[in-house]
C-alpha cells in the first residue's frame, strides 16, 4: 500500500487557523501518495536549481512600476486585453479580432456599433470594388460577432456557483 502524506500547515498554528482567512466552514484536507510529494519538491528544487540567482531578487521600483502599467495598458474601450505580461500584441492593435479580448458586458451597445460599422464598410468595399479591403473586414466582422456571442452567453449562464469549491 501507498504511504500518503498530508499538506503541511503552518507549524505555529493549528490546523482549524490556517485556512482561516478562506473562510473555509471546516479546513480542506488534501491527501496525496508520498512519492507525489516528493516528487514535486524534487522537481521544485531541480527548477531552482537551474533558474538564475538573479531571477529571485527584488524588483527596482521602474521594474514593478511597469509590470503594473503593464495592467493597466490592458484596459480597452471594450474590454480588457488578457495577453501575457511583456508579449507584443499579434494582431496589431486590431483588438476586436483577438481571442484575447475579454469583452465587457457594459459595453455591448459599443460592440454592436462597431459590428454595424464594419458591415457598412463591408458594403462600400463591395460597392465600390475595393476587394483587398473584403477579407480584413470580414476578419473584423467575425471578431465583432463572436464578442457579442460572448457576452450575451455569459449572460444567459448567470453567475457562477463557487459554493463549496476551496
Amino acid at each position: 500500500m501507498t504511504e500518503t502524506k498530508s499538506l503541511p500547515t503552518e507549524p505555529d498554528r493549528p490546523r482549524s487557523q490556517a485556512f482561516g482567512q478562506f473562510q473555509y466552514p471546516t479546513p480542506p484536507l488534501a491527501v496525496y501518495p508520498a512519492e507525489t510529494i516528493e516528487a514535486h519538491r524534487a522537481f521544485i528544487a531541480r527548477r531552482r536549481e537551474l533558474r538564475p540567482a538573479e531571477e529571485y531578487r527584488t524588483p527596482t521600483n521602474t521594474e514593478w512600476e511597469d509590470f503594473l502599467g503593464h495592467f493597466e495598458r490592458r484596459k480597452l474601450s471594450v474590454g480588457t486585453c488578457a495577453r501575457a505580461y511583456g508579449t507584443a500584441c499579434i494582431h496589431e492593435h486590431a483588438c476586436v479580432r483577438c481571442s484575447l479580448l475579454r469583452p465587457d458586458p457594459a459595453q455591448r451597445g459599443r460592440l454592436t456599433e462597431i459590428r454595424d460599422n464594419l458591415l457598412d464598410r463591408i458594403a462600400e468595399a463591395e460597392r465600390e470594388g475595393w476587394f483587398g479591403e473584403l477579407e480584413g473586414l470580414r476578419v473584423s466582422l467575425a471578431g465583432a460577432e463572436s464578442k457579442i456571442a460572448q457576452i450575451d452567453s455569459a449572460s444567459t449562464r448567470g453567475p457562477v456557483n463557487l459554493r463549496g469549491v476551496p
